[in-house]
């Protein structure tokens, strides 16, 4: 498993503009309706992405990454050996996979994505 960039987030005070300046910038199209609440990004090519509004208690707007991994837990257990800091452990995404972020030893937050099996 070579831990591919798989997908990526853009976390937004404004989805709206985002959406408007991204789409302008990269001819990206978006799908609002298979998600609701998550705009589906179609970068024509791989890795897609999302755009999504940030929740309050987020601490600021930002761009997520998401590598594959084959065992999120196995993952998060090397993050935490390794001196970086779960921040959400694994968690399910219905009929998508699993997920959980972390923080390296010097605050970069990365994402990690299992998809579910098919």
């Amino acid at each position: 498993m070579a831990n591919n960039l798989c997908h990526f987030e853009l976390m937004t005070n404004n989805p709206e503009k985002c959406k408007a300046f991204y789409g302008k910038v990269f001819d990206w199209q978006f799908d609002d309706q298979a998600m609701p609440g998550y705009t589906l990004v179609r970068t024509g090519t791989d890795p897609s992405g999302g755009i999504f509004l940030k929740p309050p208690e987020a601490p600021g707007v930002c761009l997520n990454v998401y590598f594959h991994v084959d065992d999120i837990d196995a993952t998060l257990a090397k993050v935490s050996a390794a001196g970086g800091t779960v921040h959400v452990p694994k968690m399910s995404i219905p009929n998508v996979g699993e997920m959980g972020v972390f923080g390296d030893p010097e605050g970069i937050t990365v994402c990690v994505f299992k998809p579910q099996a098919s």
